[in-house]
């Protein structure tokens, strides 16, 4: 039994990517054509929503999972890993005939890493065997752009039922992203997400235009070591929730436990500078580890980082 159904912790329902990944260290990336001996190789899941959720259950919330898989090898095998992290998996569709996706991820000697990803064959689209009244469990909904579907039903009935909504905004077609955005609470982008949603405007401007979408909360950008960009409605310019010092060994999958974190925090209760405070903390010891913290690690990074104040902008690039 995983820490999620062990403890009484707020409820979060993850909706979205879960992938096999499979894990290759090399010193170095190099360009086309090449050969390159790995270091190191492993095996796990992988996928925002998923690692998401396991976030959650490590943090000592209770976590749901809402995603498509294969009823192949690899999705039976993705099913027991995420139980065995203590993530419900009676959301989880298990298509016939269909091929369950993963990904080559290669993090050279820095932690950076590239990622290759397979998403699957004949994952079905429909999301009506979701079950939505779970969300009347919850503290609070996220959703990944991967199945947008799911994540426009989940989204609409989050909002009928007053649930906050999170999305994680990564990488993702232009249409998606633009559908999605106004559907959620608070949508937290990729760099590269914000860059889709509002080409060719420096960040500020981009988080004006996710906010004027929709009735959102918040809008903000992830920007790795140099922080997280946000802006709420009312607010005169933006501000900087500042990266935790750490040193990143593997930043695969940061991003993801940083909107697991967020979505937990928002689940508990804690208002949007606090909760991007506790998210930024659990994305720092991701990257720093390549492994998910939980709740003690995360406390004891917060524990030292109460003096330090959050740094304010009209403008930030």
């Amino acid at each position: 039994m995983g820490s999620g159904e062990r403890g009484g912790g707020a409820l979060v329902v993850c909706l979205g990517q879960v992938v096999t990944d499979h894990t290759f260290r090399v010193d170095e990336v190099e360009l086309a054509p090449s050969k390159v001996t790995a270091r190191g190789y492993s095996m796990s899941v992988g996928g925002m929503a998923a690692n998401a959720a396991i976030a959650v259950a490590r943090l000592g919330g209770r976590a749901v999972f809402w995603g498509r898989v294969g009823r192949d090898e690899a999705g039976e095998e993705l099913r027991q890993a995420l139980e065995d992290e203590g993530v419900d998996t009676t959301g989880l569709v298990m298509a016939e005939g269909a091929r369950t996706p993963l990904s080559a991820v290669i993090v050279d000697k820095r932690g950076e890493r590239s990622i290759v990803t397979y998403r699957g064959e004949r994952l079905p689209a429909d999301p009506s065997a979701l079950p939505l009244d779970r969300l009347a469990e919850a503290g609070s909904l996220l959703c990944d752009p991967r199945w947008p579907e799911a994540a426009e039903a989940a989204f609409a009935a989050a909002r009928a039922r007053g649930l906050p909504g999170v999305l994680d905004a990564e990488k993702s077609e232009e249409r998606v992203l633009r559908a999605l955005v106004p559907l959620a609470d608070h949508a937290i982008f990729a760099k590269t997400g914000l860059t889709i949603f509002a080409p060719g405007v420096p960040p500020a401007e981009g988080l004006a235009r996710a906010l004027e979408a929709g009735p959102l909360r918040m809008a903000a950008v992830t920007l790795g070591e140099r922080g997280v960009l946000w802006r709420a409605p009312g607010m005169k310019g933006i501000s900087t929730r500042p990266a935790f010092p750490v040193e990143a060994t593997n930043t695969t999958g940061a991003g993801d436990v940083f909107h697991g974190a967020y979505a937990l925090a928002v689940a508990e209760g804690q208002e949007v500078e606090r909760a991007l405070r506790f998210a930024s903390a659990a994305g720092a010891l991701r990257a720093r580890d390549g492994r998910t913290p939980d709740r003690a690690e995360l406390e004891a990074l917060l524990a030292g980082d109460t003096d330090r104040p959050l740094v304010r902008a009209r403008r930030k690039d």
